[in-house]
């Protein structure tokens, strides 16, 4: 006897629908695999045919670590800007003649730059300039890339271990711009063994130099004073400051005259005056201040070896390794390279100043700071044992431009004054008040630590004059 539920006509009917739907479903399933694995077959034939009219790979070199590179001998022989559709390079250099102009970007193409260093700094620098438009760039380093280098080069990689640096940017460069002219010399700069001779190039002058050391900038100014290159001429040298940052927004770009933040650039200076010179060379420097890093120390079997110095590469270099944060160099490099290109271009960046333009209250806390202590001292001090720069330290600085008491109000008019009377003056015996209190100061004795404890001052006072006092002293151990 047949099942209940056949014996009605709607379940006969759901029964040939549902059976329907399955086939169907069934056909189109079997439709799509059959369609999709046609299409795999002829994708695979296809690939097939393309791998067998595919040249060769060009020649490996395999270099340490196991690692193959394209071998870059005549890897770009005969590409030039001769052979290059100027179209090509037209359109690389696109948002640059759309931001600079016609004229600005024929003199950058135009332009020579000599960069002096190819590691963190001038790596990043002339892989820059490169891709803005200059079309002939000098790279002089004697280093060779090291595992070390990696975490700050530009453009070196592993197979690159055990490569002159300026090769690797030149080979580097090849496959981003093959039209530029790059001139790589493995070589140390020194006035003496002809470094004068890389500031010209095809009988015409480069137009910067750009350099991490200040020996490359003693060998420019003897040079320019030996008249080897013509007065008239202009020859922009740039050098960078401060290794030992780790805060990527305290750059600035000024006249050496107006780097006082920095204790490396102050002695710099002091060095210059010797020279005759004061002012007139770009800097990029840090305003940070001088931290816990320190040059790494020698192990101790190193000393039990002999003369130490002995490890340097050169007689001049030091021997102890820089601890270095891997963006911050590129930073900097990458502010030489903005600078120099606009300079290039026509259209230098106007007037680059101090981090800080507050000259005129420098000026006047300084005053107010002789009045001060003429008053106390009953009329006998003529000149401050502290210069405007050092006024600006700890102004902007030490003192964050605001009141050292808590909790630290930024001052309508800010007044300067000894932390303790009965000490001398100094970077670190000064503090910023406000003028009520400096007079409570003063009412009370003039000593800052016996204000705190009466409880006129919060608590926390004493441990923040201290920590800047320690600071300060750190600076100024820098700036012997």
């Amino acid at each position: 006897m047949a099942p209940v539920f056949l014996k009605s006509e709607n379940a006969r009917m759901a029964t040939v629908a549902a059976t329907a739907s399955a086939l169907t479903i069934l056909s189109i399933t079997g439709y799509n695999y059959l369609q999709k694995k046609r299409r795999r077959e002829q994708l695979k034939r296809e690939v097939r045919d393309a791998l067998a009219a595919t040249p060769p790979e060009p020649e490996l070199n395999i270099r340490q670590f196991g690692i193959g590179q394209p071998a870059f001998d005549n890897f770009h022989s005969g590409m030039t800007s001769r052979n290059f559709d100027e179209s090509i390079i037209r359109e690389m250099l696109a948002r640059n003649y759309a931001f600079l102009g016609e004229e600005a970007m024929g003199k950058v193409r135009g332009g020579r730059v000599v960069v002096v260093g190819c590691g963190g700094v001038g790596s990043w620098a002339a892989v820059m300039l490169l891709r803005s438009g200059v079309s002939h760039i000098r790279l002089i380093d004697f280093d060779m890339v090291t595992l070390s280098s990696l975490n700050r080069h530009a453009v070196a990689t592993l197979a690159d271990v055990g490569v002159p640096k300026v090769t690797a940017c030149k080979q580097f460069f090849e496959r981003v711009a093959p039209w530029v002219e790059v001139d790589a010399r493995v070589e140390l700069w020194k006035l003496e063994a002809g470094g004068k001779d890389l500031l010209e190039w095809g009988g015409s002058q480069v137009d910067w130099v750009i350099g991490p050391t200040t020996k490359l900038l003693y060998s420019l100014r003897w040079v320019l004073e030996q008249s080897v290159i013509p007065r008239e001429y202009k020859l922009g040298y740039l050098l960078t400051f401060h290794p030992f940052m780790i805060t990527p927004v305290d750059f600035s770009l000024s006249d050496i005259s107006n780097t006082f933040e920095d204790p490396l650039a102050r002695s710099v200076r002091r060095r210059l005056r010797l020279e005759g010179v004061e002012s007139g060379i770009p800097v990029v420097y840090s305003t940070e201040k001088p931290g816990d890093v320190k040059l790494l120390p020698l192990p101790q079997d190193e000393f039990e070896k002999g003369n130490v110095n002995e490890l340097g590469a050169f007689d001049d270099f030091r021997v102890r390794i820089l601890p270095v944060l891997g963006p911050l160099p590129a930073l900097f490099g990458l502010h030489i390279a903005t600078y120099v290109v606009c300079d290039i271009a026509g259209k230098p960046i106007p007037n680059p100043l101090a981090v800080k333009n507050r000259g005129k209250l420098y000026e006047k806390l300084g005053r107010d700071l002789l009045n001060r202590e003429n008053r106390l001292t009953g009329g006998n001090v003529s000149k401050l044992p502290i210069s405007e720069q050092d006024v600006a330290y700890i102004f902007e600085d030490l003192h964050r431009g605001r009141s050292t008491i808590p909790p630290h109000p930024v001052l309508a008019r800010p007044q300067l004054s000894r932390w303790n009377v009965q000490e001398p003056l100094t970077t670190y015996n000064c503090v910023v008040l406000s003028q009520q209190e400096a007079q409570v100061l003063q009412d009370n004795g003039g000593v800052g630590d016996e204000i705190v404890k009466k409880g006129i001052w919060p608590a926390e006072t004493s441990l923040v004059v201290r920590r800047r006092q320690q600071e300060a002293t750190r600076v100024s151990q820098w700036e012997l």
